[in-house]
């Protein structure tokens, strides 16, 4: 026991049982991911389900595309601003890379909103697309779902740089651009006139719970493991410090051996010598003759 309250193995448990802390912590965090997912993924069913509405209806006066309105059917009429077209680069649709060309749509009230008209794969090693379809002219009307706008932390993705970006972002892109613009942005499912048969279509959402409640379930594992570990290492080390039974066993016989020895001999001795002691048996004594001879 001694051996497990020296300070380096102190140390170690204390550092063992905070990553057995950590990992416990990082199943929780995922098992709550899991429950937003699940938040989420219902209001996605729901916003997939809801008949199309205008784009005021949806959004409101604020014109902010929020967890609310994703994927949410809108219906915008409006003309497009082809002057402040962006292509968005390094773009993936179904494990393809390519582009999305997005290009503004100003409405009477003054405002406009994003509209990602399609997805054009990437032909070859090409960094920008050869032949981009050119927008409408006239009036437009634009049926699509509706979507937030892309977000990458510190990066200046979501500002276009001589007409690219990489990131889809209303504010920015409003700074950028001079425009009132939606934060948001809207993907064609249909638009009148047609679009360009060139454009690829979207794919709907992903609606699964995602690998949340296993990555739980492997953090839960590394605890159990680090605890155990931990656990079964310092029963061996208090095994260690004790003596073996067959250690103990052969101390016993060595430490007696001598004093059984001793006492061998010292019971040897007395029959030796009780032995020389006794002489002939009375009754076997010798016979009258054998006296006589002797």
């Amino acid at each position: 026991m001694r051996r497990l309250l020296n300070p380096r193995w102190i140390t170690t448990a204390l550092v063992i049982l905070v990553l057995a802390g950590v990992c416990v912590e990082l199943g929780r965090w995922q098992l709550h991911r899991l429950d937003e997912r699940k938040a989420r993924n219902e209001v996605t069913r729901t916003n997939l389900a809801a008949p199309a509405a205008p784009l005021t209806e949806v959004v409101g006066p604020q014109r902010v595309v929020g967890d609310a309105h994703d994927w949410r059917t809108a219906v915008v009429t409006g003309t497009y601003d082809p002057s402040k077209q962006v292509v968005m680069r390094y773009r993936n649709v179904s494990d393809r890379p390519g582009f999305e060309i997005v290009t503004p749509l100003l409405l009477a009230d003054g405002t406009a909103v994003l509209v990602d008209r399609g997805f054009l794969p990437r032909q070859g090693a090409e960094l920008a697309p050869g032949n981009v379809p050119a927008a409408p002219t006239g009036e437009v009307t634009v049926t699509g779902r509706l979507r937030r706008s892309e977000r990458g932390g510190h990066t200046s993705g979501g500002t276009p740089v001589d007409g690219t970006a990489r990131l889809i972002n209303g504010p920015e892109f409003g700074s950028a651009l001079g425009l009132n613009l939606y934060d948001g942005y809207l993907t064609v499912d249909h638009q009148e006139p047609a679009a360009d048969p060139a454009f690829g279509a979207f794919p709907g959402p992903e609606i699964d719970d995602g690998p949340h409640f296993f990555y739980a379930l492997q953090w839960f594992f590394f605890a159990l493991l680090a605890i155990g570990g931990l656990v079964y290492f310092s029963r061996q080390d208090i095994q260690g410090n004790k003596p073996a039974d067959g250690a103990l066993a052969g101390d016993g016989e060595s430490g007696g051996g001598g004093g059984t020895g001793g006492g061998a001999e010292a019971e040897a001795e007395p029959v030796a010598a009780g032995a020389s002691d006794r002489g002939p048996r009375t009754d076997h004594g010798p016979t009258d003759g054998d006296a006589g001879l002797a």
